[in-house]
């Protein structure tokens, strides 16, 4: 599969990053949820959008609409949009209101604005774009999903700049239910994302994987269907999150297999555990190759060289969603 070069990226997350501030805070007061740090979207959505867009569409419009800008203005030619929840929260205002109102009267903004596809419909619209339009829905592997297609998609060479992006927003009901509860976050990550480099320090998306339930040597096949020997990596970004459970998946591989020479990083303490949490990292990874370094919040143990040019990002969702993504330099 053709690689693809990272033009812009856009995010809002509970770090100030909607600024390009990467620099982040690891200090979260020990708070258990991780809120995002949201910009003033008058600038970014028209006054009606505005007034009638719910949290979750301000979010990725306005994620959306910083990484167009951040591109120079540039128009992509197809939307793609990876999400766990979607628009879980006006799911439950709609499904609250049936039993409320004995099923009469009902606003039907909640409906409508409630399926899987609103964020990449609603992005569309705002831009104008009317060509190919795709959301991903698969649990924790929905952005790497997204980022698959847009792989594939520029492997076809119909479209030359594709948007894509992960988005999910917290819930407070689908947090009570989970039985073990990390540090929870949300946020909207967009990327531009196009077939030819944008020039010097370029950062490109080489290869994207995922995985369901896989064995414990899936990394190192990985690797080598890549033909990227281990020791090669400069850098490899964990989504550690806390829970012993989960992080003694990341804490096996880091024994067995990661070289002693590669900087290791984390990110979940910086934007909480979400299902599309992989759009945090891809956009801190990115800003690490660009500017040459990682933050220092982010880093587990340095790296023995220093340099950055191949990093590999490796998340996992409840020990069931697997996906590892290669990112180089030039």
């Amino acid at each position: 599969m053709m690689p693809a070069y990272i033009i812009s990226t856009g995010l809002i997350s509970p770090q100030r990053t909607f600024e390009n501030d990467f620099s982040c805070d690891a200090d979260t007061g020990g708070a258990p949820i991780l809120t995002a740090v949201e910009p003033d979207y008058r600038g970014l959505l028209h006054p009606v959008q505005l007034r009638r867009s719910s949290r979750i569409l301000k979010l990725g419009i306005g994620a959306a609409q910083r990484c167009i800008h951040n591109a120079g203005g540039r128009q992509p030619d197809a939307i793609i949009v990876g999400t766990g929840l979607a628009c879980v929260n006006d799911l439950e205002t709609f499904m609250k209101s049936i039993e409320e109102s004995g099923e009469q009267g009902l606003s039907a903004i909640p409906f409508i604005n409630s399926s899987h596809n609103t964020v990449a419909a609603q992005v569309a619209r705002t831009l104008q774009i009317q060509t190919y339009n795709n959301t991903h829905c698969h649990r924790g592997a929905s952005f790497e999903n997204a980022l698959l297609d847009t792989l594939m998609l520029l492997q076809e060479e119909e479209y030359k700049h594709v948007l894509v992006g992960g988005i999910d927003e917290f819930s407070m009901h689908y947090y009570r239910l989970l039985e073990e509860k990390p540090v929870a976050g949300e946020g909207a990550g967009f990327f531009l994302l196009s077939d030819t480099p944008p020039g010097n320090n370029s950062v490109k998306i080489s290869a994207v994987k995922t995985f369901y339930r896989p064995p414990e040597d899936f990394i190192a096949r990985f690797l080598e269907e890549q033909q990227l020997p281990a020791h090669q990596l400069d850098a490899v970004v964990l989504g550690i999150n806390g829970l012993p459970a989960d992080d003694a998946v990341y804490r096996r591989q880091i024994d067995t297999f990661f070289p002693p020479h590669a900087l290791l990083a984390a990110y979940k303490h910086l934007c909480g555990e979400y299902r599309t949490a992989g759009a945090f990292a891809l956009a801190l990874a990115t800003h690490a190759l660009w500017a040459g370094a990682f933050p220092a919040p982010s880093v587990l143990r340095p790296g023995a060289s220093g340099k950055l040019q191949k990093v590999l990002l490796y998340n996992h969702y409840q020990n069931c969603n697997h996906s590892l993504v290669v990112l180089e330099g030039g």
